[in-house]
């Protein structure tokens, strides 16, 4: 692999190589842009095949993150890091001791927070080390969990999608399947319930299925089933690339949106889904809650605050949803344009700042 040429192609600043012997531990800390403030971005533990795989990995989520913070309105750039591991066998304490020193090593560049395969609790291990990681327990004056505010935020983008698609946002009567039933999608399917929406449910996890059944009356479907069931709304909440040739032509949905990552298997089928007039809710901008939530940590966590801003998931969306109709151009597009807009009106102006004279700037360091 062309390491560098990997990076010069989508303007990578950093890739750090970590491992620790004693520990195990093998991380990648990809840094895509640090334009809008500090790289925030989880840390995700996972068996990859090669270390190829990884770096593939770390790079591109780096990027999503870059594009998901900006189009979030927060003042952070966009990281990520993966663990080379079993995470249900490889952790240990020194393990994650010894990437919060790495983390600390780069004295704020980078912000952590857990992602798959890492929990609250490594966080607090990681805490140990650098006051650089967010989502650590609530005892340490962080948030926790970051499902119920990700839920939150799908449930508010979705009512945005519903109005696009339906002149209402409305939900209530709405058919709504919901693709996994895991923590952010059960939240989800709460919110759904208490509106009045009919669920339709699937997950490979059968116990998951049953609560979500006896909870909120959902109607329980088989996994292959959920994507060609009649309904107004698709929310895919697990697996990713369940937008693609073999799916398309059997949604009967008029609205997409859910809260798992990289739903489009390839960009051609955003623009699909645009050419046949079903409302996508890009999957970065919706389901942005979780890290709206854990940025306010950086401030000084206060609940209230943090979910009025994952409430604007909501605007986000609509003005997503609006530059797709007036540019026509799909709303996955809509979306990037709108991060990167963001991302080069701060780099021109800063250009412009030194260009001029003014050879002196300091960024300042987030409160932690």
């Amino acid at each position: 692999m062309d390491l560098f040429a990997a990076m010069e192609r989508d303007d990578y600043e950093e890739l750090l190589f970590c491992q620790d012997k004693e520990s195990g531990l093998k991380a990648i800390i990809a840094i895509h842009d640090t334009t809008l403030g500090p790289a925030l971005g989880g840390t995700r533990m996972w068996t990859y095949a090669t270390e190829e795989e990884a770096i593939v990995d770390a790079l591109r989520l780096a990027k999503g993150m870059t594009y998901k913070n900006a189009v979030s309105g927060l003042n952070l750039g966009g990281g990520k890091t993966v663990i080379i591991g079993d995470p249900r066998k490889d952790k240990n304490e020194a393990m994650f001791r010894a990437f919060g020193r790495y983390i600390q090593g780069l004295n704020g560049r980078y912000i952590t927070a857990e992602d798959v395969g890492t929990t609250e609790e490594d966080m607090n291990i990681i805490y140990q080390e650098t006051d650089y990681v967010t989502g650590t327990s609530p005892s340490y004056g962080s948030s926790g969990n970051p499902s119920p505010a990700t839920a939150y935020g799908v449930y508010r983008g979705m009512k945005a999608a519903a109005k696009a698609a339906f002149a209402s946002d409305s939900l209530e009567g709405k058919r709504v399947a919901v693709q996994g039933v895991g923590n952010v999608a059960y939240s989800l399917c709460k919110h759904l319930h208490d509106e009045g929406a009919q669920l339709i449910v699937t997950d490979i996890n059968k116990e998951a299925v049953r609560l979500a059944v006896e909870a909120y009356g959902a109607t329980a479907v088989d996994p292959a089933d959920i994507i060609s069931v009649d309904c107004d709304i698709y929310a895919p909440c697990a697996l990713g690339a369940t937008i693609n040739d073999d799916s398309l032509p059997l949604i009967k949905a008029k609205v997409i949106a859910g809260a798992a990552n990289n739903q489009l298997k390839e960009a051609r089928h955003g623009k699909a889904l645009h050419e046949l007039g079903i409302v996508y809710a890009p999957d970065y901008v919706i389901n942005a809650g979780g890290v709206i939530n854990i940025a306010d940590e950086l401030n000084g966590y206060n609940k209230e605050r943090a979910y009025k801003q994952v409430a604007k998931i909501y605007d986000n969306i609509t003005k997503v949803l609006e530059i797709s109709r007036t540019r026509g151009i799909p709303s996955y597009a809509a979306a990037d344009q709108l991060a990167e807009e963001r991302i080069s009106m701060l780099k021109n102006s800063r250009s412009t700042f030194l260009r001029d004279g003014h050879h002196t700037f300091s960024r300042r360091q987030p409160r932690l």
